[in-house]
Parts: structure tokens; sequence; C-alpha cells
């Protein structure tokens, strides 16, 4: 494997462990015990971490480790306000810029979204999937390098907090494959309104995650 190969590997794979928090929140580890946890070595894991760092997934303090900074709500609220304008933006391009494969890809992702039975982790792919098959279509690479943060950063902090597990892949499902439709039928006002109908479950996810006490997957209230 390349260089680059094994960075994105490791990267993918840190991600995930953040993103699952197999690496808790408001921990400090060191890059040796990373290279240990991921297999990967230690090149591939010091870019990983840059990356990671651009993204605010991670904050690395040298001679001391690297911390997991922990997801605020406040934080998230900021975040999708952001996020918001950047994905209408980014389903507006995609309906005047999508090619014929583009719209192949995105006609296979909804057959996907509607008919397939999801764990966390598939839909997870599904949601990572559907955000590049947007910011592909929309063809600007700043806007892509601007998202990809937003969404990661998102997509921790919607686990993190997650309660009923099967209702909320329901709802992000509906949600990604209302835009996707959209998009496809190039239609840029119903895809603003379906991004925006997407940010807005977001934003009413955060505020749900103070009123209501952590939970597991199930909806049972975890042990503390």
């Amino acid at each position: 494997m390349a260089v680059k190969g094994k960075a994105e590997g490791a990267y993918a794979e840190l991600e995930r462990m953040i993103v699952f928090q197999e690496i808790a929140a408001g921990s400090l580890v060191s890059e040796s015990r990373l290279t240990e946890m991921t297999g990967f070595g230690r090149t591939p894991i010091r870019e990983a971490l840059q990356r990671l760092a651009r993204e605010r997934m991670v904050q690395i303090h040298p001679n001391k480790g690297v911390l997991i900074p922990a997801a605020s709500m406040e934080s998230q609220l900021r975040l999708l306000e952001m996020r918001r304008a950047l994905e209408v933006l980014a389903v507006t391009l995609a309906c005047q810029r999508a090619r014929s494969a583009d719209r192949d890809e995105m006609s296979t992702m909804v057959r996907r979204l509607k008919e397939e039975t999801f764990t966390l982790m598939t839909y997870l792919d599904t949601v990572r999937t559907t955000h590049h098959l947007i910011t592909a279509a929309a063809d600007n690479e700043y806007l892509s390098e601007a998202l990809a943060p937003a969404q990661a950063l998102s997509r921790r902090f919607w686990i993190a907090h997650m309660r009923h597990q099967e209702h909320h892949i329901h709802e992000g499902a509906r949600l990604h494959c209302r835009i996707l439709n959209a998009i496809l039928a190039s239609d840029e006002t119903a895809a603003a309104a379906a991004s925006t109908a997407l940010n807005d479950y977001l934003v009413d996810f955060a505020y749900d995650s103070l009123r209501q006490p952590r939970g597991t997957a199930d909806g049972t209230t975890a042990r503390p």
C-alpha cells in the first residue's frame, strides 16, 4: 500500500474510532498508542492526525499527546449554522451541474436507502457516500473541503447522543432520499428545502440531547 493510501486508511480508522467513541472524548492518547490500536505505522498516523486536527476532530499537544475534544451542544449548533448555508449551496450547484454518472449513482443510493435494512455502521456508510455524491456533483473542491469536517463532526455528535437508533436511521434515510430525489429532478427549490429540512432535524436532535437522559442505542437509559 502506498504511503498516501496508508494515510487515508489511518484517517478512516481513526475517524471511525472517534465517531463511535472507541477513543473516548476528553481522553489524551499518544501516537504510539494509536499505532498499536490501528495497526498503522507512525507516518500514516501522523498524517491522519494532521488532517483530523484541521477538521477539529482532535487537538495535537506536542510532547503530551492527542486530545479528543468533547462535542458540546453549543458547538454543534454553531457548526450547523455554517453547514446549513453550505449544504444549500451544494445541492443547488448539484442540481445545475450533476452529470449522467452522478445521477446514476444517486438513483442507486435512493434505492438502497428505501430498500435496505441498516445497522448503524452500514447506515453511516450511506451518509458519507451521499455527502460525497452531492459535493462531487456540485463540482467545487473548495465547497467539498469546507463541508467535510462539518459533516464529520455532526456525525460524531449524532452518534454520541443517539437514542432510539432505528427511528433516527429511518428519519435520516428519508431526509437524504428527499434531497437526492430533488437533485435528480433538477429542482433547486425543492433541493434547498430538503437540505434545510435535514439541518432542521439535526438542530432539533441537538436540543433534544439536552432534554432527555443519555440512552443506549435501543432507547433504554444507560448506566452512569
